[in-house]
This record gives structure tokens, C-alpha cells and sequence, in this order.
């Protein structure tokens, strides 16, 4: 025969990692999945994962993006650009408000800003203005929120805003680059195999592991939706097929109706209290819910790979804490 089932990769590997920065590979891709894994990962970093925005600039002696100040080399369109080149860290899901003062001749950058214990300045260094003259002095307060991907400013127009708020786009992502590249690989006498190899950078208010970590979260979650629809539609299925046996003293048992016995089929097996090794056995053989595990007989359960008798006795157990059972082999 020439079917041969697709191998799965090793776990991430770590080249280099210096906080913001990080190399990883992934070895022992089937042929194309580099191309497949690493272009679906850049999209998802590059677009979903959350970060911090500037989303309104109030500066004084500034009524507009347009205006320009006394003593202050920079007008106020460029200090609004590089206002957008600082980020920030938040540490609360609320809007925060914080100001920069400072006065006389001096060059202005990012850790003159005030910030409060849920706000942190993740690029102090970048540069904001220049104060050329000693009386004059500059005040600016900063608006920030969290978000993903880009917001116009034109979004916030509908939200109240204070006289002197100067709206701003919004770029959420905390992301400043993400490239990937393929090679080709031994895998046993196959050379085609795919290493993909991930370069990120993050603006500081996160690890390189973290955005790749929770860009893996987010693929997994969305397939992980559509396969729970799939096992809905098949514990639906089974419930229908009346295949579910309960316990031996099932006439004792009060009569539930159709909706309350599809729910508590439904019953993943990650929420109950089974023991890892139990649920570690039940997820490789692909049984992720109360109606996959009543499919089974106690023989079925016993031939998969690390599940044993005491396995079983745990499933027994909480089997008949919903009044359920494994199927009967006299009933096959």
C-alpha cells in the first residue's frame, strides 16, 4: 500500500531568544507544511495578537494636529509621529491617561513620562521633541488602550472626547517583525521534509515566545471550535441512535428530557476530574466527550496506549456520577 500517515513535527525549538527578540524552528514537517504552518502563524502574529495604542494626544498650546509651539524645534505633526514610535506596556483592561512635563532647554524622550503602576514605557529611549528655549516647556497627556490589529481615528470619533484631544490611528499589534523561512530536511530516507524556522520581534511589552505561544493558542482555539461543532453533531447523533446505556438500576433513575441528556453527552473530558494520565489516554484515541467514552466497552478502553485498570475503574467511577455506563458487549 502506499498510504502513509502524516508524521507530526517536534515541539518548538528555541535558536536564539533575547526578550524581544527570538529564532525558532520546528523540525520533521510533512513536505509543504512549513509553507502551510509558517505563512497561517505570520498572519495570525501580525493581526491578532493584542497590544497597547496611543488613541488621543492632548498637547498644550496645541488645538490641532497642524499647530506649532513656542520654544519647541519640532511642530506638532512630527511630535505626534514620534509619539506613535513609543510603546507602552498595560497592565489593566481600562483606558489609562498619562502626562510628560518638562521645561527649559532639553531634549524630550519617552521616560519623561509620569507613568502609574499599571503603565509601563517599553521604549524610553525614543526620542519625542526638542525644547529650544529655557522659558518654554512642553505638556503632553496620552491616552491609551488595548486592542488588536489597527483602529482609524476616525472609530473614535463617536466617543466623547475633551477639548484639545487630538485623535490618532490606532496600531495595536505589539509586533514590529515576523519573517519566516523553509528548508528541506532528512526524515528517514526522505529528504523533502520541511523545517520552518520563525524570526520575531515584539515591541518589549511582550516576549518572542509569548506572541509565537499565543499565536499557536489562537490557530489551535479556532480549529478547536470547529472540531467541537463536529462532536456536537455526533453525540447529537448518538443520542438519537438511543446507543447510550445507563446503569443496571436505570428504572430507578428520573426520566430527563432530550435537551438535558444532548448537554450532559456534550460533557468534555478535560472539565472532569480525571487523572492526567486517564485524560492524556482518552485525547490521543480521540475521545473528547461523556459520548464518546459510553461508545465504548470496558474491553475497547483497556487496548489503548497508557490506559489500564485503574483507568478504568476512574472511568466506572465518574461514569456512574452521571448515572451512565460503558456500552455492554452482550448489546454489540
Amino acid at each position: 500500500m502506499f498510504h502513509q500517515d502524516i508524521v507530526l513535527p517536534t515541539k518548538l525549538n528555541v535558536v536564539t531568544e533575547d526578550g524581544s527578540k527570538g529564532i525558532y524552528e520546528i523540525e520533521g514537517l510533512y513536505p509543504g507544511y512549513g509553507h502551510t504552518l509558517g505563512n497561517s502563524l505570520r498572519r495570525i502574529i501580525l493581526s491578532s495578537l493584542p497590544g497597547v495604542s496611543i488613541t488621543a494626544v492632548k498637547i498644550k498650546g496645541a488645538d490641532h494636529e497642524f499647530a506649532t509651539l513656542n520654544g519647541i524645534k519640532e511642530d506638532v505633526l512630527t511630535i505626534l509621529l514620534n509619539l506613535k514610535k513609543v510603546r507602552f506596556a498595560l497592565h489593566s483592561e481600562e483606558e489609562a491617561k498619562i502626562k510628560l512635563h518638562v521645561k527649559g532647554n532639553n531634549v524630550v524622550t519617552a521616560k519623561s513620562f509620569d507613568t502609574t503602576g499599571d503603565v509601563e514605557v517599553t521604549t524610553p529611549d525614543q526620542f519625542i521633541a526638542e525644547i529650544t528655549n529655557k522659558t518654554a516647556e512642553l505638556d503632553i497627556e496620552l491616552t491609551l488602550a488595548k486592542g488588536v490589529g489597527f483602529v482609524s481615528k476616525e472609530d473614535f470619533a463617536n466617543k466623547e472626547t475633551s477639548i484639545g484631544n487630538i485623535l490618532v490611528d490606532a496600531i495595536f499589534s505589539p509586533i514590529r517583525k515576523v519573517n519566516y523561512e523553509v528548508e528541506n530536511m532528512r526524515v528517514g530516507d526522505r529528504t523533502d521534509y520541511n523545517l520552518l524556522r520563525i524570526n520575531l520581534e515584539t515591541d518589549g511589552s511582550l516576549t518572542a515566545k509569548e506572541a509565537l505561544e499565543s499565536a499557536l493558542k489562537i490557530m489551535i482555539n479556532q480549529f478547536r471550535a470547529i472540531l467541537d461543532l463536529k462532536e456536537m453533531e455526533e453525540v447529537q447523533e448518538l443520542d438519537s441512535e438511543t446507543s447510550v446505556e445507563f446503569g443496571e438500576d436505570a428504572e430507578d433513575i428520573p426520566e430527563i428530557d432530550e435537551d438535558e441528556r444532548v448537554e450532559l453527552l456534550k460533557t468534555r473530558v478535560d472539565t472532569l476530574d480525571f487523572s492526567s494520565r486517564t485524560e492524556k489516554a482518552l485525547n490521543v484515541a480521540n475521545i473528547r466527550t461523556l459520548g464518546g467514552i459510553v461508545q465504548k466497552t470496558a474491553e475497547n478502553l483497556l487496548t489503548l496506549d497508557g490506559f489500564g485498570q485503574k483507568s478504568l475503574d476512574e472511568v466506572i467511577d465518574t461514569l456512574a456520577t452521571f448515572k451512565l455506563s460503558l456500552k455492554d458487549n452482550n448489546k454489540l
